[in-house]
């Protein structure tokens, strides 16, 4: 057995869980949040208790130690010794890396590089492994890429139309992201289908405040909604997806901003905030919609029909479908978002339960017995995939 820390470390928080291998059993979880702020948050879960504190994290390297000294102060392990190895998440391991690996200092080099292709992410993530290096210093450290996943899409599906000079220059292409998450999700789909994984066609839909949406064949990524950086695909929390590329210019000169500046509207100020006006909590927009809200109708709308576009798209270029996927925040609890997104694939034989379809947050599935494509939620598990690459990389027994 072996004790791995699954970390997604943020620009200001750092999510983790303490899984014992193989068993994949969650040991402890929780997040550190508002790190460099007055008041830090930090919520453990462990023994069936939740425990919530608001101690000051001025940097990630403050907030891993409270982490291993609470470790030990709980009980949770004797030793830090009992941790084997450290999995991190990295949103862009652009073409450098076609799977996980172990670190060292030139990985780190190579995250920052493409730290232009995710900049809220990469270089939180070195800020977090840095951290775990200097409290862990001879444990193993892997970082899994969310991109990985996404490097077996052919050239058709993630070269743009632009100057091909542009990628041989700057590696201007679609990455993807979520890979780890489309990657489990799509598994645990073919067991639910009881069909090998080889033998499968799915369409993974992560919806949460960023979301992509992924055709998966054979255990295979052969599209995916998000590009170059998560900006493209469907609207999100606060991304606009995709749009005409004019808009930006046009915008530029209109209001005399910088294309940096709009860039940063489209995914800051964009989505399901820019659109509603009422945030980029689903949560919230949901009341204002079912509270007769236009704005608030109109983005769950906008967002269906795009996720629609694409499931239709991924239906016609894998040859078919077995099965359609939803996971993420709102992809496991938006019940009314997913009957909307299946109520308009009826053309492709597919039928939702809706009775089925209110279940929140559980493995289910939600299609009609007669539908010619099941309908699943499946609640995904990065952490878990994280722990697994971590153990095979790193050759953990």
């Amino acid at each position: 057995m072996a004790k791995i820390m699954a970390v997604n470390a943020g620009s200001s928080s750092i999510k983790f869980q303490l899984l014992e291998m193989p068993e994949e059993k969650v040991i402890t979880s929780g997040v550190m949040e508002r790190i460099g702020l007055a008041e830090g948050i930090f919520t453990l879960k462990y023994n069936g208790k939740k425990e919530e504190t608001h101690p000051v994290l001025p940097t990630h390297a403050e907030g891993v130690q409270l982490l291993l000294d609470t470790l030990l102060q709980k009980g949770i392990v004797k030793s830090l010794d009992e941790i084997d190895g450290v999995g991190h998440r990295v949103v862009q391991g652009g073409e450098y890396f076609k799977d996980s690996t172990l670190v060292d200092d030139e990985v780190i080099e190579k995250i920052a590089e493409l730290a232009d292709l995710a900049p809220l992410h990469n270089p939180a993530h070195i800020i977090g492994i840095k951290a775990f290096q200097k409290a862990l210093p001879n444990v193993a450290q892997v970082v899994v890429f969310d991109t990985v996943f996404h490097q077996t899409m052919p050239e058709e599906a993630y070269m743009y139309a632009t100057p091909y000079e542009w990628y041989e220059k700057y590696g201007i292409r679609k990455y993807g992201a979520h890979g780890t998450s489309h990657q489990y999700v799509s598994q645990r789909t073919a067991e639910l289908l009881n069909k090998p994984l080889k033998d499968t066609k799915i369409i993974v839909c992560h919806l949460g405040n960023g979301a992509s949406i992924t055709a998966v064949e054979g255990g295979k990524s052969k599209d995916t909604s998000m590009g170059l950086t998560p900006l493209e695909g469907i609207p999100m929390g606060t991304r606009s997806g995709i749009l005409d590329p004019t808009v930006v210019s046009y915008i530029c000169d209109k209001e005399g901003k910088t294309a940096s500046e709009v860039v940063n509207i489209l995914n800051k100020k964009s989505g399901y905030l820019g659109m509603s006006g009422v945030g980029n909590d689903a949560r919230d927009v949901t009341k204002a919609a079912n509270e007769g809200n236009h704005r608030a109708q109109l983005t769950f709308a906008v967002q269906s029909k795009r996720i629609v576009d694409y499931i239709a798209s991924y239906y016609v270029y894998m040859g078919g479908c077995d099965a359609i996927a939803f996971t993420a925040g709102m992809g496991e609890n938006l019940c009314h978002l997913r009957k909307k997104i299946i109520d308009r694939l009826g053309v492709l034989g597919v039928k939702i339960d809706d009775e089925a379809n209110k279940v929140m947050g559980e493995e289910a599935l939600i299609s009609t017995p007669d539908s010619k494509i099941k309908v699943f939620v499946v609640p995904t598990n990065e952490e878990v995939m994280i722990a697994r690459d971590t153990i095979r990389v790193a050759k953990i027994k």
